[in-house]
């Protein structure tokens, strides 16, 4: 008794919790109705009751002057009252103590108010949180099909669309341009340093010379080649006259210039026409030992980062770097302005693709749909219990005589029918049961 006494006087409330439950708050004017609805249906309720107490005692006073008739309406006046009487008791015990009496089991919410919140976790993670039920609902509900078929409509597109352009704006525009550009600096440029290139770069060069896809680019520079040697033919003689003996006749310069040039044209030629041409091979080799050394000999690979920093350390690299986010900023800016830009007509377009072909693409969907179903029950199987939490943490924060005030402004004016409805049926049930004693009685 003395511990109910405590709990009465001194509700738990925990430091820095809610006086006010959320999600109970109503507006000053929703408050003030809700009020004065639940105090006019406790002055019914309270009326009915005060009517059968009168009823009683004039029933009273007519059977004591000798009317038959009026035992069975004080009867039934009677069992009114008490039905009216206890109604009332169970109604005001969920709230408060009833008349102020510290009477065990009474002021329920406010005393139980953590042990309601624990039960009500329990019964959310039981009931709608276990993973059966989370894969049913899944299953029924046909996600990927809804989704599918709303984006794959050109307006809902458009709004997607829309809204992720109002969204990267916003990201774009919180988000401080220093500390973007020290995260790309710092971050990304380091990264870029810490790792070796020459390893990678030698297993992709030596991939592009396994599939043979070098050989289009060597098609391209034996083609160039050719052409130059045939578009400078003026410069071949030059130096042959710059480089000969003083003493050599001209004609002989010339001849001796004519024969290199037709020699050097024919030997590109040659090149260029014969797949199978020694030089081409022996690039073949040099491109395959270039690839290897990349990946194993020091000294390339040392090259390779050597060549690596003096590219990052180039003036034009780091203005680069240095001006990467605000171009990059300045980009996102400009398309999720513009309603008609290449990049929101291009996610425009790629959302309503995705959405025709899960809409008309059963296996998909049922793939999807099965990656939905493990994902969520891999949160309901491990995370049901922070769940949950969310739940019991938030009504132990609230402050107890304010959640019971708050709850019955919520629900009191329908208990007070609890109360009406007792009265009624007491009534009746005092009556029938008077009848019956004087039937057989």
């Amino acid at each position: 008794m003395s511990s109910d006494r405590a709990l009465a006087a001194a509700p738990s409330r925990p430091a820095g919790g809610s006086s006010i439950p959320a999600g109970l708050g109503l507006g000053p004017e929703a408050e003030a109705q809700k009020r004065r609805d639940l105090r006019r249906m406790k002055l019914v309720a309270t009326g009915f009751l005060l009517g059968a107490t009168v009823v009683f005692f004039v029933m009273r006073y007519l059977e004591l002057q000798g009317q038959a008739w009026a035992g069975y309406v004080r009867a039934a006046a009677e069992a009114g009252m008490v039905g009216a009487l206890a109604d009332w008791f169970a109604v005001t015990a969920l709230f408060k103590r009833p008349l102020g009496l510290p009477i065990p089991h009474t002021a329920i919410i406010p005393r139980k108010k953590d042990t309601i919140g624990d039960s009500l976790g329990d019964f959310v993670g039981e009931n709608f949180l276990s993973e059966l039920v989370v894969r049913d609902k899944l299953g029924r509900v046909d996600v990927t099909n809804r989704v599918g078929s709303w984006i794959g409509q050109r307006q809902n597109a458009e709004r997607i669309t829309a809204e992720l352009a109002a969204a990267a704006r916003g990201v774009v525009t919180v988000l401080r341009d220093d500390v973007v550009q020290d995260l790309i600096e710092q971050v990304l440029v380091r990264k870029v340093l810490e790792k070796e290139v020459g390893p990678p770069l030698g297993k992709i060069l030596e991939g592009i010379l396994d599939d043979g896809a070098h050989r289009h680019l060597v098609d391209l520079v034996c083609d160039r080649a050719y052409d130059w040697v045939t578009a400078n033919q003026e410069m071949v003689l030059r130096v042959v006259h710059d480089r000969a003996p003083m003493w050599t006749p001209r004609f002989v310069d010339d001849m001796v210039a004519d024969k290199l040039f037709n020699e050097v044209q024919g030997y590109a030629w040659a090149v260029k026409t014969d797949p199978e041409h020694p030089l081409r091979h022996a690039i073949d080799r040099f491109l395959a030992e270039f690839a290897r050394d990349l990946q194993s000999d020091p000294k390339t690979i040392a090259r390779a980062e050597q060549i690596k920093q003096q590219i990052v350390d180039h003036p034009d690299v780091q203005k680069f770097i240095g001006q990467a986010w605000g171009v990059v900023k300045s980009m996102i800016l400009d398309a999720a302005e513009d309603p008609s830009s290449e990049l929101r007509a291009r996610v425009r377009d790629g959302l309503v693709s995705l959405g025709a072909r899960l809409a008309g693409d059963a296996e998909l969907r049922a793939r999807i749909d099965g990656w939905l179903a493990d994902a969520a029950g891999y949160v309901v199987r491990h995370y049901r219990r922070e769940i949950t939490t969310l739940i019991t943490d938030t009504v132990a924060r609230w402050d107890a005589e304010e959640t019971s005030r708050k709850i019955e402004l919520q629900v009191g004016r329908d208990l007070q029918f609890i109360r009406i409805n007792g009265t009624v049926v007491g009534a009746l049930a005092g009556l029938v049961i008077y009848t019956v004693s004087q039937l057989v009685f």
